[in-house]
């Protein structure tokens, strides 16, 4: 049953093109903020809802504060819709993808958290407390 649980797991990734990836670009902004990206196709898996639920659980539960003062903020992107075309070829997400783009000094890095949130996906309480750890350190370093 493991086994089949892990090539599940590693099905999805390929699936939903779980790519690890960190970037940096300048951009004219220089607010600094965190934007949170949950990418995903019209067609979604078990997983991929779960991440959107407990994506806006932690935000909810723990960075309320921050999302009202537009410190944080947190978008669902349909990658199938055309109007969506932009923001997804600008985070290379074509189905599923968990991003963080954090904008400090007029420049945005990229924290993909894909993997992360497809490994962690279906459970809350360990999915909440990882990324609300990594938040809480992107916050300090603004």
């Amino acid at each position: 049953m493991k086994i089949l649980a892990s090539l599940i797991i590693i099905v999805l990734l390929t699936a939903c093109n779980g790519q690890t990836k960190t970037s940096n670009k300048t951009i004219d902004n220089s607010v600094s903020k965190i934007e949170v990206y949950d990418f995903h196709s019209t067609h979604r898996c078990m997983t991929c809802n779960a991440i959107e639920t407990n994506t806006k659980y932690t935000l909810d539960t723990y960075f309320a504060n921050e999302l009202k003062a537009n410190k944080i903020t947190f978008q669902v992107v349909n990658v199938d819709e055309e109007k969506n075309e932009s923001i997804a070829e600008k985070f290379e997400a074509s189905g599923t993808a968990l991003i963080l783009n954090v904008i400090k000094d007029g420049k945005e890095t990229k924290i993909d958290l894909t993997e992360f949130a497809f490994m962690n996906g279906t459970n809350q309480e360990a999915f909440s407390s990882e990324l609300k750890a990594k938040l809480d350190t992107e916050l300090k370093a603004l």
